[in-house]
């Protein structure tokens, strides 16, 4: 299977499950980060032309010491990172710097690529999310939800590069949920613990069970 095949596969089936648990979701609320291509270019190009990034071998960085306040939503000991740092990080000028733009490596084409204005290649992890948000609700937002681990990395990535091209607060209040457990453990890949939906219907108990003994939790 090409990689656009498993992303139609597991958002069919994440509608699937929405439906399931009668969660009203419009479609075009819905949107997919390589229909947005254009948008995230652009915003790269906008902290490119602001002095935030800078290129190296693999692709395009966000430098993070041009943000005095970067990590103040997890209030980051970046003093204490940069002295911990235990592994090579390609040829990044501090640990905390992300990429932007990934180039593609030499020989067989891969599934996602696109031509930019720095060389052929894909977005990296963050730019994705600050791009649509911004095209569909606005340089700030009142709410931003996602799990705990987006704490340190993902969010806080967010936060430097939105507020960064904007100048503005990226976002009001964010909502962190916790992990869901399975027999006291986090539910992980390595553990191979995971449930699904169609697992809990397989075992006799209806979405709708499901959804209620999820309500009655605290997300945090």
């Amino acid at each position: 299977k090409s990689a656009w095949d498993i992303a139609k596969f597991y958002t069919e089936d994440f509608k699937a499950g929405l439906r399931d648990l009668k969660i009203s979701v419009h479609d075009d609320h819905l949107v997919a980060a390589t229909d947005h291509i254009k948008e995230q270019i652009d915003l790269i190009k906008k902290l490119e032309d602001k002095g935030f990034t800078y290129k190296i071998e693999d692709g395009i960085y966000f430098d993070s010491t041009k943000v005095t306040d970067y990590g103040k939503l997890a209030r980051l000991d970046i003093e204490g990172l940069q002295a911990g740092k235990r592994v090579a990080v390609a040829d990044k000028k501090n640990l905390t710097d992300f990429a932007l733009w990934k180039f593609s490596a030499a020989g067989p084409k891969r599934d996602m690529e696109w031509d930019s204005p720095w060389g052929v290649g894909f977005p990296g992890w963050h730019i994705e999310c600050s791009a649509m948000a911004m095209k569909y609700l606005g340089d700030t937002i009142d709410i931003h939800a996602g799990g705990i681990d987006h704490i340190p990395v993902h969010h806080t990535n967010e936060i430097a590069q939105s507020e960064s091209a904007t100048g503005k607060t990226f976002v009001n209040y964010w909502l962190h949920n916790n992990h869901m457990m399975v027999a006291e453990q986090k539910i992980s890949k390595s553990l191979k613990n995971g449930i699904t939906l169609q697992d809990i219907k397989t075992k006799g108990f209806t979405p709708d069970a499901f959804k209620l003994l999820v309500l009655q939790s605290h997300y945090r």
